[in-house]
């Protein structure tokens, strides 16, 4: 990656861990730090200290703050990294501020900087978006992506339109046009999705979102289906499938992905969530032979007076292997402990199997943070569900 005249980016050699600090950031990834909520205007600030047992990952330092007055939020997270001189150096910025122009439009505005050889701070990406809500609870959303070009001038390289509309009770329609430069050096519609969601008086929902690219001819066809079905079961209980669906050798649509998930709620307040994946894409497995189940995500959250556990398992199928037992290939540990004084002490530990099975620690996050979110532990037991109605 390059910007400006010959200035290479520092970032380029150390893409492994850009992708990490991307995750953390726009993702949700659980960030532990040190920090205190300031009172009567959603204010809080943190920082963390991120690095691997094993010293294959670069230590790094975040500071995050977010900042809420009136109608504008500012979120900011800055990131440094372990220079060659063992000394703490910056290494990347994002910055975030959200207006809410009147009762019905919002704006955003999103920038990512890196720091070019000389240590200069230095755009990478800038990302807008602008909400508008129009009577009936029509919502339509813009969204542009510029990169610098090699004058570093911005220039737009994806344009995201959503429309989104109640059609009739309990049926909500949401149509989106992902648009990219052309040769002519203006902008086409390269994606097209229609969602279609409906939510029935029992809390049954069920969505069709169906994805069309542009062919070689300039019309449309249909590249994906996805079809998911959510619905209670009992008390505390929840079940969604979800079926995706793809044209074959022969144009015909076939189902190639299966995700079945469950999440329940006991009486103490215990959650637990199971997601198994069925593909006919099996690793290491040449050609199509059928559904089989290729992972299964195990996460259990338990809460008490003293804080909040959360245990994320991965199991995968075993390259090569159709039809065979799954195997776990990581786990992931979250725990926050609210200190009594506006804050919490938090833990973020990622661990992966090594060739023999055994779990090696591999990311350690620890710290504290005034984030009103992560202080706020809900030790109460579950309300019973009330049905939902069509609206």
């Amino acid at each position: 990656m390059k910007q400006g005249k010959g200035t290479g980016m520092r970032l380029s050699g150390d893409l492994s861990l850009f992708s990490l600090l991307l995750a953390a950031v726009f993702f949700g990834l659980p960030q532990a730090g040190i920090g205190q909520a300031t009172s009567g205007d959603q204010s809080w600030s943190s920082s963390s200290q991120l690095g691997s047992p094993d010293g294959n990952i670069n230590p790094t330092r975040t500071a995050s703050s977010h900042t809420q007055s009136g109608d504008r939020t500012n979120d900011r997270t800055s990131v440094e990294r372990v220079g060659q001189d063992g000394r703490y150096i910056p290494y990347s910025d994002i910055e975030k501020e959200t207006v809410r122009v009147n009762d019905t439009t919002s704006r955003t505005i999103e920038r990512m900087y890196g720091r070019d050889a000389d240590g200069h701070r230095t755009l990478i990406q800038e990302r807008q978006e602008e909400t508008r809500t129009l009577p009936g609870g029509e919502q339509k959303v813009t969204r542009t992506m510029s990169n610098p070009d090699g004058d570093r001038k911005l220039q737009v390289v994806r344009r995201e339109q959503e429309n989104s509309k109640q059609v009739s009770p309990g049926v909500r329609v949401t149509n989106t046009t992902l648009l990219m430069p052309d040769m002519n050096g203006g902008f086409s519609a390269a994606v097209r999705t229609e969602q279609r969601e409906t939510q029935d008086s029992d809390g049954t929902i069920k969505s069709t979102k169906s994805t069309l690219i542009t062919d070689s001819t300039g019309g449309w066809k249909l590249s994906e289906v996805r079809e998911s079905t959510s619905k209670p079961e009992s008390a505390g209980v929840r079940s969604k499938e979800e079926s995706v669906l793809r044209p074959d050798a022969n144009g015909q649509l076939a189902v190639v992905e299966r995700t079945v998930s469950k999440e329940a709620q006991d009486g103490s307040g215990e959650k637990r969530a199971t997601v198994e994946k069925y593909s006919t894409d099996v690793p290491g497995v040449a050609g199509d032979n059928g559904l089989q189940l290729v992972q299964r995500e195990t996460t259990m959250q338990r809460s008490s007076t003293g804080g909040q556990s959360t245990v994320q398992r991965v199991e995968e199928v075993h390259p090569g292997s159709l039809g065979g037992e799954l195997g776990l290939t990581q786990e992931t540990i979250d725990i926050v402990r609210p200190n009594g004084s506006g804050a919490a002490d938090q833990s973020h530990t990622i661990l992966t199997t090594d060739s023999d099975g055994r779990l090696n620690q591999v990311l350690v996050d620890i710290g504290k943070t005034g984030d009103p979110g992560a202080v706020k532990v809900d030790t109460k037991a579950p309300a019973k569900p009330a049905a939902v109605k069509a609206k």
